[in-house]
């Protein structure tokens, strides 16, 4: 696991404009912070699906050359970072079925908590897994009596936060989970309708945005226009992943009518009025902690300086697995101007602490260049407990503040003293209402009832039943005295 949480993904998706391809593109470029393991596209043409689906970046899978076989006036885009299943290319999203209904495109963002299960009870029942992913479990239920071509239903048998675009011949569908984890836009360009996990997608392809997808809400695009469906009338409680507003959004983007960099601003003021400290310079943990740092400043009227430079050029090769190459790689994307830090009472403020690698090596930095003081804050509470929504860190061995408690964590970042906002702070600055949130991995509240799992634990499984078939061992499923199937009678040789 890396130091700071890993994306979920983003999807993309338009309906009815002869340039759809071109546009998806564009719309997952802006999305690309969300998930950098694989990106693919789907394009329907007169009932025909096309499709790219690649390992890499936006613009690594999607040459000149690709976009010309991307027919069509609708499309769903997918770029994904892995939290079920491997990262592997027959696991890139949107996945594709030709079931009872035709083809079906699917794109998901966020992780069903009982995937497990329903893929159990549907292999048992002859169904075949094309991919490791939890999202294929939904194209089987709709395959699936009683659930066969009825969404609704189908959506009602799985748990977990789940945002998707869909794409049939005929229609392109937006779903949220009751419970809101995931954000899911609705925005015009023109006569043609969009969908989005963020409204930066929006602003690049200059569309307007409409509103947000409601919890719990399916809205179905077709050339009749659009139409709504409240698939969960009976489900009240809310749990928009507060994370969103903290780290994992772009700035530009708003959610829930709150713009994310105003937000983040407003945490970094309600972080000074918090934690006043007396010192000379505010120094952001670029990109991220900008925001906030900017907020503390405004609010204590210490001077701030942007004193890391960040590498924008820094790609996924530097991403290896020695400490060597791994500390290496923490260096290379930002480097400190010395100048603006010698001699001074310095206060770094990050978005958050994660597992404090590159954290300690901020405060060694500022050491390094002469700081007299170096004061970490933080601009949401201590990360203490597992997330199974979607967020890359399902291991609590892995979360510093599972671990420690505050003040040993300020002696192994090495700082002069660790602050973080308060839960109440945190939620304040939002200007939403403070139980609208899921905020599980601060205080271990879980919304949905789980238990986290290893997201390889699906291939785990597969491979598990290869060894037994190796061994000419019988399948866990089998009774005991067949094979495949066929009950021996006893003495009976085989075939």
């Amino acid at each position: 696991m890396r130091d700071y949480p890993q994306h979920y993904c983003g999807l993309f998706g338009i309906f009815g404009h002869p340039e759809a391809a071109e546009l998806t593109k564009c719309g997952l470029f802006a999305l690309q912070h969300r998930g950098q393991e694989s990106a693919g596209i789907v394009t329907c043409h007169e009932g025909q699906f096309y499709d790219r689906r690649e390992m890499g970046l936006v613009a690594q899978v999607f040459q000149p050359e690709h976009m010309t076989t991307l027919q069509g006036d609708t499309a769903v885009g997918h770029t994904r970072y892995s939290t079920t299943g491997s990262s592997r290319t027959d696991n890139a999203q949107p996945i594709i079925v030709d079931g009872i209904r035709g083809k079906i495109a699917i794109a998901h963002n966020g992780n069903l908590t009982n995937a497990v299960q329903i893929r159990d009870q549907l292999e048992a029942k002859g169904s075949i897994f094309q991919t490791t992913v939890d999202s294929e479990v939904i194209l089987h239920l709709l395959s699936q009596p009683p659930h066969q071509n009825d969404l609704v239903q189908a959506l009602r048998h799985v748990e977990g936060a789940f945002s998707l675009i869909i794409m049939t011949p005929k229609e392109l569908i937006g779903v949220r989970d009751p419970h809101g984890f995931r954000p899911l836009s609705l925005g015009r360009l023109k006569d043609a309708y969009v969908l989005a996990s963020e409204t930066c997608a929006f602003d690049l392809i200059q569309a307007e945005f409409v509103r947000d997808v409601k919890p719990g809400e399916i809205v179905v695009i077709d050339r009749q226009g659009l139409r709504s469906i409240d698939a969960f009338p009976l489900h009240q409680r809310r749990s928009l992943c507060i994370f969103e507003f903290v780290y994992f959004a772009r700035p530009d983007s708003n959610l829930s009518g709150r713009n994310v960099y105003e937000t983040r601003v407003a945490m970094g003021r309600q972080l000074a009025r918090e934690h006043p400290i007396d010192a000379d310079v505010i120094v952001p943990i670029p990109d991220s902690g900008n925001p906030a740092a900017l907020g503390y400043s405004l609010e204590s009227q210490i001077p701030f300086q942007m004193a890391f430079v960040r590498n924008h050029y820094v790609g996924r090769s530097f991403l290896q697995p020695s400490q060597f190459i791994r500390d290496f790689n923490v260096r290379i994307k930002l480097n400190l101007i010395p100048e603006l830090v010698r001699g001074k009472r310095v206060i770094a403020v990050d978005d958050s602490i994660v597992r404090g690698t590159t954290s300690r090596t901020r405060v060694n930095n500022l050491k390094e260049a002469g700081a007299k003081e170096v004061h970490m804050l933080v601009s949401c509470p201590p990360h203490k407990h597992p997330c199974a929504y979607g967020i890359d860190f399902p291991d609590p061995s892995k979360l510093l503040a599972a671990k420690w408690n505050r003040q040993q964590i300020c002696e192994f970042l090495k700082a002069d003293s660790l602050a973080y906002l308060s839960m109440e702070g945190m939620l304040q600055a939002t200007g939403l209402n403070p139980d609208s949130f899921c905020t599980a991995c601060y205080d271990g509240n879980y919304p949905v009832a789980c238990s986290p799992a290893d997201k390889h634990y699906m291939e785990t499984q597969r491979q598990e039943t290869l060894s037994l078939l190796n061994q000419d061992q019988p399948l866990p499923w089998r009774a005991a005295g067949t094979e495949n199937g066929v009950k021996r009678e006893p003495g009976a040789s085989g075939g």
